[in-house]
């Protein structure tokens, strides 16, 4: 039986002329909710795009359970849940009604999971939804998604136009929800603090190419910042070194190697140093430390 829920082989595509990215691989485990993180421009949205249908790649191949992907079956597509723009489209409508709505249009529809996210947000069954906070509505959003029971999620920017009390009530449901009815999700957000609290393992892209793909905790647990004193006022390029830089006095860099490997490799480059010393990372840290601040 195969475990991945998506596999993309060899994707390339273009926008006229400018490449997005070549030859990209990449495969979903079934039940691990992952990641996309990115720059902007580096290719997320459309990654996104061509996993929903609405854009075919100039070159490769991307499966979901198994099927092409411009030739899902309707069965398959049942098993799939989209959510591109964060926002509900018929917002003259009640909680209850929308809900009602959208039921008989998904054989596996969950009502509970509709109506267990509205209760933590508090708001009654008749309350209009466009009487409702833009956080609010976006809640409504992704209520409607998990009620469809799908065993794929693809949520792009999932957290877009929520404060931090909203993010954090809707990351935290998502997360028991998906590990209790085993689903996978594959997702995007601007707001990496969030995917560290909710996903198993994340794809970090660079602009067209894929940096890493590892669960979350190998990659915090393996990649450090390193900084230590020299007097160069600037740094070679070094092996197995990423952002490699001096400011001060204070030189910079960060790797998966270890102290020992780090510091033969500055000796092997002739970089005069002291004080080396490694610093833990979070999410956010460790993909400025992959990709670079700017």
């Amino acid at each position: 039986m195969n475990d991945n829920v998506i596999e993309c082989r060899h994707l390339t595509h273009y926008y006229g002329k400018r490449l997005i990215y070549r030859d990209l691989n990449f495969n979903v485990p079934r039940g691990r909710i992952l990641g996309l993180l990115g720059k902007n421009g580096t290719g997320k949205t459309t990654t996104i795009n061509i996993l929903s249908g609405y854009l075919r790649p100039r070159e490769g191949q991307c499966r979901i359970f198994g099927e092409e992907l411009h030739r899902l079956t309707p069965q398959t597509r049942q098993r799939i849940a989209l959510l591109i723009e964060g926002h509900v489209q018929y917002s003259y409508m009640t909680i209850e009604e929308i809900e009602r709505f959208y039921a008989p249009f998904y054989p596996r529809w969950n009502r509970d999971a509709y109506y267990g996210l509205m209760e933590k947000l508090h708001v009654a069954p008749r309350q209009r939804i466009s009487r409702m906070s833009c956080g609010q509505q976006s809640q409504v959003a992704l209520g409607l998604i998990l009620a469809q029971d799908a065993e794929l999620l693809i949520l792009d920017d999932f957290s877009m136009g929520l404060d931090p009390g909203y993010r954090r009530l809707f990351v935290e449901y998502l997360r028991d929800y998906t590990r209790a009815e085993d689903k996978t999700v594959f997702l995007t957000s601007h707001i990496i603090q969030d995917m560290e609290k909710l996903i198993d393992d994340c794809i970090i892209m660079d602009y067209g190419r894929i940096m890493v793909q590892m669960p979350v905790g190998e990659l915090l647990s393996t990649f450090g910042r390193y900084t230590f004193s020299t007097p160069l006022p600037s740094l070679p390029d070094l092996e197995g070194c990423h952002h490699a830089q001096v400011s001060r006095g204070g030189g910079e860099l960060f790797s998966f190697e270890s102290p020992d490997t780090v510091a033969a490799t500055l000796q092997h480059a002739g970089v005069p140093f002291e004080g080396l010393s490694r610093e833990a990372l979070n999410l956010e840290d460790a993909f400025i430390g992959l990709t670079g601040k700017y």
